[in-house]
């Protein structure tokens, strides 16, 4: 009786499971048609729940029910427009792709809550509506994203990871951080970070990526104007930018200036030149005003006949003004009391040309190329006077004009061989030709370049773990004047993450990278700065090799957030900068490898959103340096952290942003990070204006500071150098932003916009 009773339930659940209706399918970002993970699934039959799951890593979903009757598929993720879908087949549906646009807004109110998800290396987070409604400026919403390693800086508006400048891209196009500042916080619907940087950019230079998805607008252009001003210095920051489409075609304008005259910065230093049979000791007070404007200026256009094709020309131009200059008393062991007065004049003009061409052959096929013209031009007058109390006198003059002309090009291939599967490579190449003429001496030598790099990427998802390899070979043959040099190296990441829960997720990272001396580095040509002090470069660098180990868990629930990073770096061959004792009361400050540099760090960002109008976002990390040469060996621990409080009530926002400054140790270096905290008010009177009043470096008669110190043998010294303009300074901005008409997205970009070499070695 057992036996039959179990063959007739085997058979009714085998009947059940013939007659069941299976919905299936996938979800993904109309914006850029990325996997959408974690949407919530619903099938509802009337107001009847009948089943539900959320998309896995892949996208997909499934669903079934017994019932033949007319269904309803609900489908949501938050930072998405919710949608439906009518099911009227009674027999098994494949629904196919399903494209979810984006959460809207409606006066300055988002329908979105705050959702943040770890997946395939990076973390992915939705902008809550609280976080964007507490922010005037690209930067502030930034500060309240629990992104570890991530520092956002409202004085500087800058962006840095883990110390080092990140690769960053807006709708997939490589940006800058002019493109940057002149997003607006709720224009941005979805933001991917990660600490290491992507296989297809690794030969970059950078730390950490950031891809900026923007929401799809329903207006025709878009007017966003933005400035900032000291009442109390000459500070000056501002941001333009216009776009509008018809048809096809979208061009955008937009516009960056800066401007700095600061007469209150000051010098304090001890140091000592040590050679074996001389040693002089220096005291050194002096004033380093400095004056500065720069002029971003781009114009893009792009043109998309359909959803497949993409071509785009950006053209930009860049010119920068600097004029710094030290007026010094020195108190000298050996030459007696002297006065300086040291001059820097510095011109750059950097006009740039970037085509891009885009072509998805199908959904499992893409295609992008790209080519960058870059001729930039740099006039750097510099002139080291010393007048002594004999009334004798010195002067050192390093005047130089330098002309580089350079041409980046890169194609990229994208093959998806399933939804869990995906390969990528791609081959890139700069060229450059640069000529310095060194106007004291009528020596010009000619520089040349050639930098090839080529890589592939494999991506591969199992279950709930997902797991990527790089691997790519970079090319480097360089000539500068009589010296040639060749480089063929390897660079190779590794990545790995389990989504172990929607509240826990673990990643870990290796990353090898190489670092090939610049052109700057390996430049021969010594030049005297002071009555004791040659520079100069060092054709005979090796390169440094670069082995990085990460691990990272993270935790959310609800309103809060917590991850944690573990750092292990270990560079072979290290370069930095050292001094030695040439003979004849002369020294030389050159570029060496070192025997090794160890690194060791842990990261932790805790985040509260949104409780009651309060949100708070901390960052606190600790860090243990090792250097080590033939003969000493350097240790450091340092603590470092920020953390950003706010709170916001309708159009009013009060926040406060501070940074802990830590300590850092390259080589017989020791510097100590930049200081920094701002109090401000901001008031949204409509869609349209927000006013925001600033205190900065709060109660700091002293401003920004700079400590330094140095434990070489040769050079030991201390500096200490502060910014006496930025002491409590007040700062006023205002804002304007106006839409209209109807916006298409544009498609994925890759490389720079422009080539930001160079081939001169500054002093």
């Amino acid at each position: 009786m057992k036996r039959i009773g179990f063959l007739i339930s085997l058979i009714v659940l085998s009947i059940s499971s013939i007659s069941a209706r299976i919905i299936q399918g996938e979800v993904r970002s109309d914006s850029d048609s990325t996997i959408v993970v974690g949407a919530t699934c619903r099938l509802m039959s009337g107001t009847q729940f009948i089943d539900g799951v959320q998309t896995e890593n892949d996208g997909k979903f499934e669903l079934s029910t017994s019932l033949k009757t007319k269904l309803t598929l609900e489908i949501s993720m938050v930072g998405y427009n919710p949608t439906e879908i009518l099911i009227e087949s009674d027999k098994n549906v494949d629904i196919g792709t399903v494209y979810l646009s984006e959460g809207v807004m409606l006066d300055e109110v988002q329908v979105n809550a705050n959702s943040m998800i770890d997946a395939k290396g990076r973390t992915v987070i939705f902008p809550a509506g609280s976080d964007v409604r507490a922010s005037s400026t690209a930067i502030s919403l930034f500060q309240k994203l629990p992104l570890a390693g991530l520092e956002a800086n409202p004085i500087n508006r800058s962006l840095s990871v883990d110390g080092g400048t990140p690769f960053i891209l807006i709708n997939g196009v490589p940006s800058t951080m002019e493109d940057f500042n002149a997003l607006q916080p709720k224009d941005i619907a979805k933001i991917e970070f990660s600490r290491i940087t992507p296989a297809r950019y690794a030969d970059r230079g950078n730390k950490g990526f950031l891809n900026i998805t923007l929401k799809k607008r329903n207006d025709g252009g878009q007017v966003y104007i933005w400035g900032r001003s000291a009442v109390n210095t000459a500070f000056v920051d501002g941001n333009v930018r216009a776009s509008y489409h018809q048809g096809p075609s979208q061009f955008t304008l937009s516009y960056n200036p800066s401007w700095r005259n600061y007469q209150k910065v000051f010098d304090n230093s001890t140091e000592s030149y040590i050679g074996s049979d001389f040693r002089v000791d220096l005291e050194v007070h002096d004033r380093n005003p400095f004056y500065y404007h720069n002029h971003f200026t781009s114009l893009k256009y792009d043109y998309s006949p359909n959803i497949n094709t993409l071509f785009s020309a950006k053209f930009s131009i860049a010119p920068f003004f600097n004029k710094s200059r030290s007026l010094a008393n020195t108190i000298d062991s050996y030459l007696g009391d002297y006065e300086n007065d040291n001059m820097t004049r510095n011109k750059d003009l950097s006009p740039s040309l970037d085509l891009f061409f885009k072509r998805n052959f199908n959904d499992k096929n893409s295609l992008e190329v790209q080519v960058v013209g870059t001729m930039s031009s740099s006039d750097y007058r510099r002139s080291n006077k010393y007048f002594f109390s004999d009334g004798a006198d010195l002067e050192y003059i390093m005047d130089v004009d330098s002309r580089r002309r350079s041409l980046i090009s890169e194609i990229s291939y994208t093959h998806q061989f399933s939804d869990k599967t995906s390969l990528s490579a791609g081959y890139q190449n700069t060229v450059s030709h640069s000529t310095n003429s060194y106007l004291t001496t009528d020596y010009k030598p000619i520089l040349t370049e050639n930098n090839n790099y080529v890589y592939a990427r494999l991506g591969q998802q199992v279950g709930k773990v997902y797991f990527s390899l790089a691997t790519g070979a970079k090319l480097y043959w360089i000539k500068n004047d009589l010296n040639k040099r060749h480089f063929i190296r390897n660079l190779t990441t590794a990545q790995l993450s389990w989504n172990i829960s929607q509240k826990w997720y673990l990643a870990a990272a290796f990353q090898y990278t190489p670092s090939i001396p610049s052109l700057s580095a390996l430049t021969d040509y010594p030049q005297q700065q002071t009555p004791y002090l040659i520079s100069n470069g060092n054709p005979d660098l090796k390169v440094s090799q670069n082995f990085l180990y990460q691990l990272m868990p993270s935790f959310q629930y609800k309103k809060f957030s917590a991850s944690f990073l573990m750092n292990y770096r270990h560079i072979k061959d290290f370069v930095m900068s050292d001094m030695f004792y040439l003979g004849d009361k002369m020294f030389l400050s050159q570029s060496i490898n070192a025997k090794r540099s160890l690194y060791a760090g842990g990261n932790l960002n805790l985040k509260l959103s949104d409780l009651y109008g309060f949100g708070a976002n901390v960052n606190i990390g600790i860090d243990y340096y090792e250097t080590m040469g033939e003969t000493w060996c350097h240790h450091l621990t340092s603590l470092d952290g920020s953390f950003s409080i706010w709170w916001n009530k309708g159009p009013y926002t009060i926040s406060y942003w501070r940074k802990i400054p830590g300590k850092y140790l390259s080589g017989n270096y020791v510097g100590k990070d930049e200081n920094g905290d701002s109090f401000s008010f901001e008031y949204k009177p409509n869609k349209h204006w927000t006013f925001e009043a600033s205190w900065m470096y709060m109660f700091d008669k002293k401003g920004t500071k700079y400590p330094s110190w140095g434990y070489s043998s040769v050079n030991p010294y201390f500096k200490e150098r502060y910014i006496k303009n930025n002491g409590n300074m007040i700062v006023l901005s205002v804002s304007y932003s106006a839409d209209f008409g109807s916006l298409f997205r544009t498609s994925r970009r890759s490389l720079n916009n422009a080539d930001s070499g160079s081939s001169l070695l500054k002093m």
